[in-house]
Parts: structure tokens; C-alpha cells; sequence
């Protein structure tokens, strides 16, 4: 059995936790790879919606497997407080959630960095999420960071002060102020008492036990493609490995098992925080567009920037992650427009036309070469099958597979779990 792979194509908040939940009848396993409380995975059904941060979105069905693998750094006052807040949705945590040994724990003081970091950058700050979880990526790759194994040894403590006295000092380098320090450590020891508590494993045996016994595993990322620290818009990036290869390294299975690489992408574009977004809008369009598709950040509550989709950075990004199978989000926030715009190249500053994301995109400002087409103008809530969708929308599918080279597998029109197309 091969793992299937499931990630964002743009920057994040593509609708990753939807698709998870709507796939999850169809595996076994359901495991985080990467990423931290800085992702928001956003599900809805039944009339409700749920935001979550750190838990697999596989959560809400019964009998299924969720793991927070290796890849993910945790942190465990946000852990304590999800699993708090899904008590009513009669959750047993015990049976179907386990968490890797080998994850990094956030601790108070990664905040702390995170926000002197952050204020120190002025006009050039990335647009953290304040959450810690690049000061905690800077500790791993460092080689002094702590992990959720480490909370299980009698020593923890001297470990967690030894780290913490490091972190003082560069604070104190950069003149933070961390009177609050106390409070956030008695509100992070008792999340780690009640951490003990969970299920604690070696998930990189347990993944593979998983494959070799035939079940069913799907590897979910957070953020998205655009946002990998190696091939996103760096700096403004997040600290870890967003793409396929992620799934590997950050749950500890071989690249010759990997199964589907699923691809999600919105119908347009969005962007949290700074950084180049070629196709951005800053007109009556692109607030159109924010408010119609609800756009703000479900962890940050901040707005997203918007913009027209951008065919050259899709196809980067199904590149670099093998994509199999496409699925188009939130294809019902483009009902609004009677003429949509599609980025097919880009202008650079010479006059040259380029479709690719070379090196130089980081660095300086490009123009959108727009395709238009017609819209279809119209409401898609009675929509249950591909075929009932509008001529325009399929037209719309049609062009995006053209010229992705990639099927659109699932269409999305809706926020609910019925709203999900199936093709």
C-alpha cells in the first residue's frame, strides 16, 4: 500500500481541511506532516464550522486514525485547548489520536522571539503569525530544540531552563520586554501534564506498520506550496518543507511509497501577510472577492490579499510535487463576476513574457498577462453534480486542465461537505 499525499498549491488556505474530511471515509489514517498552530484548517457540516490548528482533519470521523507527525512543531497550551474545545463532539482522543515522540514542542519563549523578530524587521517584516514557529524551526535545525519525547524524561525541566536561558539572551540583545514569561510557563506546564496523557509514539514505525498491513494513509500538509522555505517566495516563507517530499521527511516514509500527490487550489488567488502575489487586486474586484469568499485568516482573523488565479505559479507548484489529481476550491466566490481573468504569463521589466517562476520573481515586480473569460454569473447552490454546473464554469474547468495538464478531479462549490463535486 502507498501513501497519498494531500497539499496547497498557492499560499495556503486553499480548503485542505475540507478535502481532508470529505477523502477521510476513503483511508485508515489521517497524519499531519509539517507545520504548526499557524495553520487553520477549517471544516464545516451540519451547520457548524470548525477551525483546526494542529489536529488531523481526519478528526470528526469515527474509527479513523489521526498521527502529528515528526514534521509538525506543537505546541501543547493550543493542543490542550483544540481537544478541550471538540469535547462535545464525543471524541476519543485515546483511541484515535497519537502523536509523534520526535515532534518539536513550541515553548513560551519561541513567542517571544517570534515577536522581537518580527518587530525588529520594521517596514520588511514577513508577517508571522506570532505563533513561534519559526524561532522553534530555527532550534530544530540548531540542534538544541526540545521534543515531545523529551516530556516523558526526568531531566525535561533542566532542558526546558538550559533553552530558555539561551533564549533570554538574544531577547535581551534585541530589548523585548518578557514580564509575561511567568504566566505563559504555568499555562505551559500544565498543557504538558495533560500532554503526558496522550498517546505517545515512534510514528515513523507506526506509518510504515500502517502501509505494509494494506491500510489506508493520507499524508496532510498545511500552508502551501508557495510558502516552502526552499521553492516559495523566500523570505516570506514559512520554516518548513510544504511540498510532497515534506510527507517524507516529515513522517518518515520512502519516497517509492508515495501513492496520489492530490493538488488543491482556489479558484483565484489569496495571500496572508507579505510578499510578491503578481495577480493581486487592489480594486472593487479584489474587495469583491474578499468578501464574497469570507477571506480572512482562520487562525489570525487578519485579510487576505486577493487576486486573479496564476496558471504560471500552479504549474510550478504541480512540479515540484508530482500533483496527480487536481481539486478547485470555492469555485462559487467567482459566481459574482460576469468576466474572469485568468494569468497566463508574466511580463518581466525588459518586455520579456516568461511562464515560469524563475529566481528573478522574488526580486522584482512583474505584470499579469491576463486571458479573460466569460463568467457564469450566477448561483451554484443547487448544484449537486458537474454536469448541472453552468456552461461557463465547465468552460472555466475545461481551460484550467488544458493548460495545467493535470484533471480537476473535484470541484467545490460551497463551504459544506455537501458541497463538494465530485467528478
Amino acid at each position: 500500500m502507498k501513501m497519498d499525499i494531500l497539499l496547497g498549491l498557492q499560499w495556503g488556505d486553499e480548503g485542505k481541511g475540507k478535502v481532508v474530511d470529505v477523502l477521510a471515509p476513503k483511508y485508515d489514517v489521517v497524519a499531519r506532516f509539517q507545520g504548526g498552530p499557524n495553520a487553520g484548517h477549517t471544516l464545516e457540516f451540519d451547520g457548524i464550522k470548525h477551525v483546526l490548528h494542529q489536529i488531523p482533519s481526519g478528526i470528526f470521523r469515527q474509527k479513523l486514525i489521526n498521527i502529528i507527525g515528526n514534521g509538525v512543531v506543537l505546541d501543547p497550551v493550543v493542543l490542550k485547548k483544540e481537544i478541550e474545545g471538540l469535547d462535545k463532539f464525543n471524541i476519543v482522543f485515546q483511541e484515535n489520536l497519537f502523536v509523534s515522540k520526535k515532534a518539536t514542542i513550541i515553548i513560551p519563549t519561541h513567542k517571544l522571539l517570534d515577536a522581537a523578530y518580527e518587530k525588529s524587521k520594521g517596514d520588511k517584516k514577513i508577517g508571522s503569525t506570532l505563533k513561534g514557529i519559526g524561532p522553534t524551526y530555527q532550534d530544530k535545525i540548531g540542534r538544541v530544540a526540545l521534543r515531545v519525547g523529551d516530556i516523558l524524561s526526568g531531566d525535561f525541566r533542566a532542558k526546558y531552563d538550559a533553552l530558555v536561558a539561551k533564549h533570554k539572551t538574544t531577547l535581551s540583545f534585541y530589548d523585548f520586554d518578557i514580564s509575561q514569561l511567568p504566566e505563559l510557563e504555568t499555562t505551559f506546564f500544565d498543557a504538558i501534564e495533560f500532554f503526558k496523557k496522550l498517546n505517545l509514539i515512534d510514528s515513523e514505525y507506526v506509518v510504515n506498520e500502517f502501509l505494509s498491513s494494506g491500510k489506508k494513509v493520507l499524508a496532510e500538509g498545511a500552508q502551501g506550496s508557495l510558502l516552502d522555505v526552499d521553492f516559495g517566495s523566500y523570505p516570506f516563507v514559512t520554516s518548513s518543507s510544504t511540498m510532497a517530499a515534506g510527507a517524507c521527511t516529515g513522517l518518515g516514509v520512502a519516497p517509492s511509497r508515495i501513492g496520489e500527490v492530490y493538488g488543491i487550489f482556489k479558484a483565484y488567488c489569496t495571500r496572508v501577510g507579505s510578499g510578491p502575489f503578481p495577480t493581486e487586486l487592489f480594486d472593487a474586484d479584489g474587495e469583491a472577492m474578499r468578501k464574497e469568499g469570507n477571506e480572512f485568516g482562520s487562525t489570525t482573523g487578519r485579510p487576505r490579499r486577493c487576486g486573479w488565479i496564476d496558471l504560471p505559479a500552479l504549474r510550478y507548484s504541480i512540479m515540484i510535487n508530482g500533483v496527480t489529481q487536481l481539486f478547485m476550491m470555492k469555485g462559487d466566490v467567482l459566481n459574482i463576476f460576469e468576466e474572469i481573468k485568468i494569468c497566463t504569463h508574466y511580463e518581466l521589466a525588459d518586455g520579456t513574457r516568461v511562464d515560469k517562476l524563475t529566481y528573478e520573481l522574488n526580486e522584482q515586480d512583474v505584470t499579469p498577462i491576463y486571458t479573460t473569460v466569460k463568467g457564469w454569473y450566477t448561483s451554484l447552490a443547487n448544484a449537486t453534480t458537474f454536469e448541472e454546473f453552468p456552461k461557463e464554469l465547465k468552460d472555466y474547468v475545461f481551460f484550467l486542465e488544458a493548460e495545467l495538464g493535470v484533471p480537476i478531479k473535484m470541484v467545490s462549490v460551497g463551504p459544506d461537505r455537501k458541497q463538494t463535486i465530485l467528478r
